[in-house]
């Protein structure tokens, strides 16, 4: 975790947390001697913070690469720990950069939605089987999170709770006989399932 990011949390880690109303539910599940990928449902551009600021790990994720193209912009979110993705095309070299920042024991943020899903339940979208690859590529585990507020969509002053579920080790997202894309959407909707049943409160809580 560098400094200026450890900066940034202290200095508005709690302004953050106000003004969103964040309520950090299970803190205990989250684990800080391992790298995984961070599953969470995808309500508004701001999850990220959300994520980052109620997280004792530092979590990295990718964006898009226009955001790069400013100097400044560039400075801040590389500190916060993104990388840059083109999302128009395949880009192979995010996805290496994924699977290496895992390997060499760094976490990963990933919304299985694919984009922002505000209004409707986690439980009722389609879910894209990049985390399924990366956790079998690299061999990690997924910790499932939720980002649970009205309508489904973080906003100012609205009561948000961020509730932490339990650890996925790789072992329980071996599924024998499955391989290839078939088995990186079955890791994909399993660990899913674990968010949207953090919504609905159905996990141990």
């Amino acid at each position: 975790m560098n400094k200026f990011y450890t900066r940034i949390k202290k200095l508005f880690g709690w302004i953050f947390k106000k003004l969103y109303r964040v309520k950090i539910v299970n803190p205990e599940n989250e684990v800080t001697d391992k790298p995984y990928i961070v599953c969470c449902n995808h309500t508004a551009l701001m999850d990220v913070t959300v994520i980052s600021l109620a997280m004792k790990t530092q979590v990295r994720y990718m964006a898009k690469k226009e955001i790069f193209k400013v100097p400044v912009v560039r400075s801040f979110v590389k500190a916060m720990g993104a990388f840059p993705v083109d999302r128009k095309h395949g880009d192979v070299g995010a996805v290496k950069k994924t699977i290496e920042l895992l390997k060499n024991g760094e976490c990963v943020g990933v919304f299985p939605q694919g984009t922002r899903v505000p209004y409707v339940h986690p439980r009722d979208t389609e879910i894209k089987n990049g985390i399924g690859m990366f956790a079998e590529r690299a061999g990690v585990g997924i910790l499932p999170v939720c980002i649970k507020t009205k309508k489904n969509k973080l906003k100012l002053f609205r009561k948000t709770e961020f509730i932490i579920g339990e650890y996925i080790p790789p072992s329980d997202l071996a599924f024998e006989g499955y391989t290839g894309k078939e088995k990186y959407q079955k890791i994909a909707d399993y660990a899913f399932s674990k968010v949207a049943d953090l919504y609905d409160g159905d996990a141990k809580q």
